[in-house]
């Protein structure tokens, strides 16, 4: 069921006097790679390196003279306040776009710098929003919605005019971002309308699933919480005017990991020297998701690159587990023998095979536990290989390659088990990512409960991340709970985690 009315709103947006018709590029290492014909739409290569100048422009080009003399205002923590920012600017109109604090720096600066006033209010977008709502009323300014807005997803659906029109053979499937759903309405529209047998698939991450969770109940909801590594899709409620396109038009909604996007971060970097962000890669993502699944050969397959905004402090983040994600690399916890020539002989054991990661220190009893990362060609028929081998020859192992504890936590810690001490749980937590957070959170959780381990690593994210071991005597335990509950941070006990045992338990 196409919108008619909307199609021709596509076609009559008006978008190109602030885009440019990207190109669509034929990406012949990832093609051969996969065995399928693979091309990117290069929306990163907008003047604002994302695709949100086309329905911010739109939006704002229909506003009445009456609107504009009033102004306009946003709230987005990055692409889409950049995109009315510019929007603004090139129609000579006050721009007030409402920001998280936690807003990296550098877009703060990139909206400043095209003429809008930026606001910095809450931690989340959801706390931005609800002012940006309060500035709207007080001040009679004119809201320029992310994606819930008609104008705003025609502008958006030109991605779609242009695909088609630079590509006439036969398109097996276009993949799309998904975040509030504006992107994948407008574009779906118009694919669906002119092509109807090419499959609109988009593509979310497993920890914010919003258009998949919709779908799969036949109605909007609201997730409790969503991750927030593709910041460019933390959406934690669809659009209910996406919604109603997406449930009629869009084929399948896949989930990827942060692994995956951090995989694909890479072959796009590979293939086309651009650093796209991790929003911005989840259509390859799902593409190569798509094909592994599907065992498909011999299609042709459109990925469209929707942003590259990526902080340069999160580029160590996406390096770490790149490779996790294109499984190539194994990680495992290995017990050897205390004594003299074991670590020898184990070292000879691995033999020529390329170890990311070798963590080991003396404990001074009868077995030692090391951490070892592998290189391999592909982790799914290589992991068991290495394990029976392991464990054949004497030295028992344990696969960690997907516990979160090592990945974020525990390769980057050095040190040991304390015998004496007593009482000791494990959490992972997060908190907001802003100056003086990590004080504050000490502070709060180190006046009345004595921290035994602690291990923090900012990766340029929006959220800080710890992992902390804190001694809560047996009878405390109830008024620890109650403590979590009042601080109001994410967090997980950890436990019960067998890396925590093996190593620091």
């Amino acid at each position: 069921m196409v919108n008619k009315e909307l199609v021709s709103k596509i076609e009559a947006a008006t978008v190109y006097d602030v885009a440019i018709k990207s190109a669509l590029d034929f990406a012949p290492t990832l093609s051969q790679r996969f065995s399928n014909r693979i091309y990117l739409k290069r929306e990163d290569q907008q003047c604002v390196y994302s695709f949100k100048l086309r329905g911010a422009y739109n939006k704002i080009a229909h506003l009445s003279e009456s609107e504009r003399n009033r102004g306009v205002v946003a709230a987005s923590a990055g692409n889409h306040a950049q995109g009315v920012a510019l929007a603004a600017r090139k129609l000579g109109i006050q721009a007030t776009i409402v920001m998280p604090c936690t807003t990296p720096s550098i877009k703060v600066q990139a909206v400043v710098s095209m003429g809008a006033n930026a606001i910095l209010h809450g931690d989340t977008y959801d706390e931005a929003y609800a002012y940006s709502q309060v500035l709207t009323e007080k001040r009679g300014l004119a809201y320029v919605h992310p994606y819930d807005d008609e104008d705003v997803i025609a502008g958006q659906g030109t991605v779609a005019l242009e695909i088609l029109d630079q590509l006439t053979d036969d398109i097996n499937a276009i993949f799309v971002p998904i975040g509030g759903g504006g992107l994948i309405a407008g574009m779906a529209s118009y694919v669906k309308h002119y092509r109807p047998d090419v499959k609109m698939i988009g593509v979310e991450p497993q920890d914010a699933p919003t258009m998949h969770s919709a779908l799969q109940v036949g109605k909007r909801v609201q997730l409790d919480d969503v991750g927030i590594f593709a910041d460019g899709v933390a959406v934690r409620c669809i659009g209910e005017k996406t919604f109603n396109i997406a449930k009629h038009l869009v084929d399948e909604v896949l989930l990827v990991s942060t692994d995956e996007i951090c995989a694909a971060i890479k072959d796009l970097f590979d293939e086309t020297r651009a650093l796209l962000e991790p929003a911005g890669a989840l259509a390859l993502a799902g593409i190569k998701q798509y094909i592994t699944h599907e065992k498909l050969k011999g299609k042709l397959l459109v990925a469209v690159n929707s942003g590259a905004n990526i902080n340069f402090d999160r580029l160590r983040h996406v390096a770490e587990r790149a490779e996790l994600g294109e499984r190539r690399e194994c990680l495992f916890a290995v017990t050897i023998p205390e004594r003299p020539g074991s670590f020898l002989s184990f070292c000879r054991l691995l033999g020529a095979r390329g170890v990311t990661e070798f963590n080991y220190r003396y404990s001074g009893t009868n077995e030692a536990q090391v951490f070892l990362g592998v290189n391999v060609e592909d982790a799914d028929a290589e992991k068991n290989q290495i394990l029976k081998k392991l464990e054949t020859s004497g030295y028992p192992a344990l696969d960690i390659s997907d516990n979160e504890v090592a990945i974020l936590h525990l390769r980057h810690m050095v040190g040991g088990r304390c015998p004496a001490l007593e009482d000791e749980i494990l959490f992972r937590f997060e908190f907001p990512e802003r100056p003086g957070a990590l004080l504050n959170f000490l502070e709060m959780i180190g006046q009345e409960w004595n921290i035994s381990l602690f291990h923090y690593r900012n990766h340029g994210a929006a959220y800080g991340r710890v992992l902390a071991g804190i001694q809560v005597p047996a009878e405390n335990r109830q008024g620890f709970d109650r403590f979590l509950a009042e601080l109001g941070y994410r967090c997980w006990e950890e436990t019960g985690n067998p890396v925590y045992k093996l190593f620091l338990g």
